[in-house]
């Protein structure tokens, strides 16, 4: 793919595929029959379109990244180098019944479960046609089955063990699926959430996001020493995966959720992979000079997308066909982006910070007739 000096990382520039990482790339799979046998079930079509979504998980990003750089927003959240745990876990799901709860570095998970690209960038610009009508930059939309992410640590843990609850009570086959990441398993209600999936046996994924950094430092501590031995503390299943391999994170979620859906849920998918760049933007600059070069340098060898679209080559996809796929994909970031912009005059009105519908009086009314 195209890469751009101005938005990203130096290890990406000049970037070519290591020959070593990309014969660990090809036995990763081959060390797991049933991963192996999942892979080999993908057409030709769905193999392209994880590239399509991967590309336009990146030049989402990248697009954000501009509008930071000209002056368009104050900042954001991306989830550069780590856009194959988003792709690959999505890419397992069923989105016409599973629903999700994605992290704000998830954000590339919103087009793949049918919201509007373009609606992706209104969250950022706040204005009055996004997806939360300017309230909250973390958006969703239950009729495409996204539950808008929640900032606060791990809550979106036990609100997804409530909805695994409720499709368990009404009898449905869906799954729900979450991202938590490092810092995350240190709240109470992570604890909550995966406490009570793992009591009740409920059809949720819990996909540990684990990028090496919490907020700002390397990873927090763990009593059990390491993240992956973690999710046994509460008699859950873990599948371990490698993050920058969308096809080993694919499979290992599509494993995952076919054990929720034939009840025997809930599981958890360790995805290791790495944040290749600061908290938000207005950091990254801190954040190299927080870590030795040499971690940025180990990961930004093993680019997801590169690695992808190397292997894919190797696989016999031609090069060209490569190449179209990212010009209709950069032409569809770029409309989009564009699209959002002519959003800019739509200013929310100072009255619709009051959310419509809700206020404690329509919560106590209801409650005072019951008691009467």
């Amino acid at each position: 793919m195209k890469r751009y000096p101005a938005y990203d990382p130096p290890e990406y520039l000049d970037w070519t595929a290591d020959p070593s990482l990309l014969e660990s790339y090809r036995n990763r799979l081959r060390q797991d029959s049933a991963r192996a046998s999942i892979v080999a079930e993908l057409d030709h079509d769905e193999l392209l379109r994880l590239y399509r979504d991967l590309l336009r998980t990146r030049l989402h990003d990248i697009g954000l990244k501009r509008w930071v750089r000209t002056g368009v927003i104050s900042k954001a959240w991306l989830g550069t180098g780590e856009e194959a745990v988003t792709v690959g876990a999505v890419s397992a799901l069923d989105p016409e019944r599973d629903v999700i709860c994605p992290m704000i570095r998830n954000a590339g998970a919103l087009p793949m479960m049918g919201m509007a690209l373009s609606d992706c960038f209104r969250g950022y610009l706040a204005t009055s046609d996004s997806p939360s009508r300017g309230r909250d930059l973390h958006i969703g939309d239950l009729g495409h089955h996204v539950l808008q992410p929640i900032s606060h640590m791990g809550t979106n843990a036990e609100v997804m063990a409530g909805v695994a609850l409720a499709f368990r009570t009404r009898g449905e086959e869906r799954v729900a699926l979450t991202w938590i990441g490092d810092g995350a398993t240190k709240t109470a209600a992570c604890h909550e959430g995966l406490n009570l999936a793992a009591v009740l046996r409920l059809p949720i994924v819990f996909v540990l996001q684990n990028n090496q950094v919490a907020l700002g430092t390397r990873e927090s501590t763990h009593g059990v020493g390491d993240l992956r031995a973690w999710a046994g503390g509460y008699g859950i299943e873990s599948l371990e995966c490698d993050g920058n391999h969308v096809l080993d994170v694919l499979a290992a979620t599509r494993i995952a959720v076919d054990r929720c859906r034939s009840g025997r849920g809930p599981a958890v998918v360790v995805a290791e992979t790495f944040r290749m760049g600061g908290h938000a933007t207005h950091d990254e600059r801190e954040a190299r000079e927080a870590f030795p070069a040499e971690l940025f340098e180990s990961w930004g060898a093993r680019d997801p997308i590169g690695m992808y679209e190397a292997w894919l080559v190797e696989a016999g996809v031609a090069e060209g066909e490569l190449s179209e796929i990212e010009a209709e994909v950069t032409s569809e970031v770029d409309a989009a982006a564009e699209a959002a912009l002519g959003s800019k005059s739509l200013i929310p009105p100072p009255e619709s910070v009051v959310m419509h519908g809700f206020s404690m009086t329509s919560v106590l009314e209801p409650l005072k007739k019951r008691l009467r």
